[in-house]
């Protein structure tokens, strides 16, 4: 096998803007950052009719999870310059469609977590949609992951 193609340029691009990083060894190893994405989610569907904020903010996490997962695999992690959104860029230029969720979800928990008003908050069937559009994540990086070699 050889490295993953699509989107090579915008992972380029990002390790020479220092918002990703190559890394080896353990860090490089997907599987278990997709193991805490299932468990994080499986948090978060407990709780999304109860406390749908908390939910959201935790099924939004567990697909960074998956999405770093990914990048793991490929000997890759986002750096604190790059944060979040370097996730996104890779993930949207790398893996497409399965993952065009994350780019909203990451706006919204962006919303959730520093409100403009204090009475900002996400409702049930929000969560829940967070929650299946999670697992679909994580269903799909599942896939990918064996597929994904060091970049």
């Amino acid at each position: 096998m050889t490295r993953w193609a699509q989107g090579e340029a915008e992972v380029e691009q990002q390790l020479a803007d220092g918002h990703l990083q190559q890394v080896t060894g353990g860090r490089s190893n997907g599987a278990v950052l997709l193991d805490k994405a299932q468990r994080t989610l499986d948090t978060a569907a407990t709780i999304a009719a109860a406390d749908p904020n908390s939910a959201y903010t935790l099924a939004y996490d567990a697909a960074r999870h998956a999405g770093t997962a990914l990048l793991a695999q490929q000997g890759l992690r986002p750096t604190s310059r790059g944060g979040h959104y370097a996730v996104e860029r890779a993930l949207r230029a790398q893996f497409g469609q399965g993952f065009r969720a994350f780019g909203a979800m990451r706006r919204r928990r962006n919303e959730l977590e520093y409100p403009d008003l204090p009475d900002e908050t996400a409702g049930t069937d929000e969560a829940h949609r967070a929650v299946a559009d999670t697992q679909a994540m994580i269903d799909a990086a599942g896939k990918l992951l064996p597929r994904l070699e060091l970049f």
